[in-house]
């Protein structure tokens, strides 16, 4: 199964959110001494960005905007040690600093067989494209962004219109039907926003 449903919840950090790279570190600490999965939407699928999270300890990485097979490619490329992808080692956080490794190649192997990767769907090309990234290896979770995918099928603002909802249900019926995952098949959970105003509620209450 997904390494998502080993823990019986998970954290996401997300590109749209107030934390910072120095901050992730204390926060993947913590998170882990409550054995919280940590995920990170990072802002873009480049190797150097990837790779700035996997070094502070994020367990899943989200890559936003996967429209293509190239870029699922890249995705996983990112991710991955060898032999599956180009993840650079370094003596750091995410890499129990270099210390008491005596098989590096086996290392490599259980961080490959611990990484979760989930391909964020935000751009209407899918729709042609869908077939080629399912078909790329070393993706555990699809998932779809529906406000980007609304704007790009040509209706900013409008997740909720019709036609972006019967696109985005097409959609997911095709992974599914290719015997692949949706990110909300295994994991849920409120919005920021929502978990905020019921804190204030009850603070107030």
């Amino acid at each position: 199964p997904p390494r998502s449903t080993l823990f019986p919840y998970t954290t996401l950090f997300r590109s749209h959110g107030p934390f910072g790279l120095d901050q992730l570190e204390d926060l993947c600490r913590t998170a882990e001494r409550y054995n919280l999965t940590t995920i990170a939407r990072v802002p873009d699928i480049g190797s150097s960005t990837i790779l700035r999270y996997l070094d502070r300890g994020i367990m899943g990485i989200l890559g936003p905007h996967i429209a293509t097979e190239a870029d699922a490619r890249q995705l996983v490329k990112a991710c991955y040690f060898g032999p599956i992808g180009e993840r650079s080692f370094g003596a750091n956080r995410g890499t129990d600093y270099n210390a008491g490794i005596p098989d590096k190649a086996a290392y490599y192997r259980e961080a490959n067989e611990q990484m979760l990767v989930v391909a964020l769907l935000e751009d209407a090309v899918v729709l042609d494209t869908l077939d080629a990234i399912l078909a790329v290896p070393g993706i555990d979770l699809y998932s779809i962004g529906p406000s980007d995918f609304a704007q790009s099928l040509g209706y900013p603002g409008q997740p909720d219109h019709p036609e972006v909802v019967k696109t985005m249900r097409e959609i997911t019926r095709r992974i599914q039907a290719a015997g692949k995952t949706m990110q909300l098949d295994v994991m849920q959970g409120p919005w920021v926003s929502d978990m905020l105003l019921e804190a204030g509620r009850k603070s107030l209450g």
